[in-house]
């Protein structure tokens, strides 16, 4: 197997799924701001050129953070992060859905319209991108609200996949300096309790 990855949310998912595993397989980190992924032998991986990519040994190309993580846990099911019965499987995927749709994508809004990379890619709105501050802000509110049984991660207090997609969203944050409202007391857990796995460094 080789993965090629990137310093960018989506690869960061990956990666950070690996180190909670203590998974090391060869890597390659394309420089997306140069255009790598943008390159004719990289096309040939992925046609939407994006990262990441897992090439299988048999030369199957894999995309998508989220079925690359599906096809690593199956390979190496030791420290379980997508469930490990029918129930648990599905209530994380159901929440992992939910972090993406709710924060994650709220979050690659806020950087698509801001951020000068994606300038030529789209037309962008400053005042869409305020608008999805104010909207985070909500969505953030509403996670604090989903925490405030006291647990310490999303899925049933097991640390799984669906807070790897808090983490990138996090880290989106922190690259653009968005704020959090600082008395979500329980999202403030939870950003604690993340910040100290493996997956973060």
């Amino acid at each position: 197997m080789h993965l090629y990855t990137a310093q960018a949310p989506n690869p960061f998912r990956v990666t950070a799924f690996l180190a909670e595993k203590n998974i090391t397989i060869p890597t390659s980190v394309l420089n997306v701001m140069e255009g790598e992924t943008h390159a004719a032998d990289f096309q040939t991986k992925n046609t939407l050129c994006e990262v990441p990519v897992l090439e299988l040994d048999d030369g199957t190309f894999l995309t998508e953070s989220i079925a690359i993580c599906r096809y690593l846990e199956h390979i190496y099911p030791e420290t379980p992060l997508m469930g490990t019965t029918p129930l648990a499987q599905a209530k994380i995927e159901m929440w992992t859905r939910r972090i993406e749709q709710q924060i994650f994508n709220t979050v690659g809004d806020i950087g698509l319209h801001t951020f000068p990379f994606f300038a030529d890619r789209v037309e962008q709105i400053p005042e869409y991108a305020q608008s999805m501050k104010r909207r985070l802000d909500q969505k953030w509110r509403w996670l604090d609200e989903e925490l405030s049984d006291g647990r310490t991660y999303i899925c049933d207090d097991v640390f799984s996949v669906a807070d790897i997609t808090g983490m990138a969203a996090l880290l989106v944050c922190d690259f653009a300096k968005i704020s959090i409202p600082e008395d979500l007391v329980n999202l403030k857990r939870w950003i604690a309790a993340v910040r100290t796995h493996s997956g973060w460094s």
